[in-house]
């Protein structure tokens, strides 16, 4: 008579032990408190961000810098990580920069003038092609004020494009493959807007 008791409460604690075995992976891959995050120049960034329900993986990060002002913290997120600035640019996978502002110094226009420059220098002088949807991204994202401690994401999606967030608001979702290519070669490319950031971004 105790039989199909005891069969039923040990199928539980199998199910149990499963849920509790996979929490354990969760937690040996993506770490918990104080490891679930890395600080760059003092400031606190996640290790992992979630794109889309996908886990992107922090490749690595560093201080934008201009005349020895600190502006901004610069992190890369990748499905895999690699040191190759060029397989990044031209991938068609999911992958994010998140920027987070720690000077008063940078403004909305400062930021648009960075990102005008930067894909200029990006596409080789020869931004015709993603001109419009750069100016589109840059009317729709930078029309507010930025002040210290701003968060801006930008994440890509393969077939929805790339999407910029502003303290975790969806502002402006711009399409293509080529688009992508262009504005993470602000910071990737051949002439990014800052070589040691780059060479950080890169995990070197």
């Amino acid at each position: 008579m105790f039989g199909p008791k005891f069969e039923s409460r040990k199928t539980i604690n199998k199910k149990i032990m499963k849920k509790v075995f996979a929490m354990f992976s969760l937690l040996l891959i993506f770490g918990t408190g104080a490891q679930a995050q890395t600080k760059i120049g003092g400031i606190a960034m996640p290790n992992v961000m979630k794109a889309d329900g996908q886990y992107l993986k922090m490749n690595g990060g560093g201080i934008r810098e201009k005349m020895w002002i600190d502006l901004y913290v610069g992190v890369l997120y990748l499905e895999n990580k690699t040191s190759d600035a060029d397989k990044i640019i031209k991938a068609d996978e999911p992958m994010a920069i998140k920027m987070k502002i720690i000077s008063g110094m940078v403004s909305n226009s400062k930021l648009e003038d960075a990102v005008r420059d930067g894909m200029e220098k990006s596409t080789g002088g020869d931004i015709s092609k993603v001109e419009a949807r750069m100016e589109t991204l840059i009317k729709k994202g930078f029309a507010a004020d930025v002040v210290d401690g701003d968060l801006f994401d930008l994440v890509y999606i393969p077939g929805k494009g790339t999407t910029l967030k502003k303290n975790n608001k969806d502002l402006v979702t711009v399409e293509g493959l080529d688009f992508k290519e262009a504005l993470f070669g602000v910071w990737l490319c051949d002439d990014p807007a800052d070589d040691n950031l780059k060479k950080k971004m890169l995990g070197k």
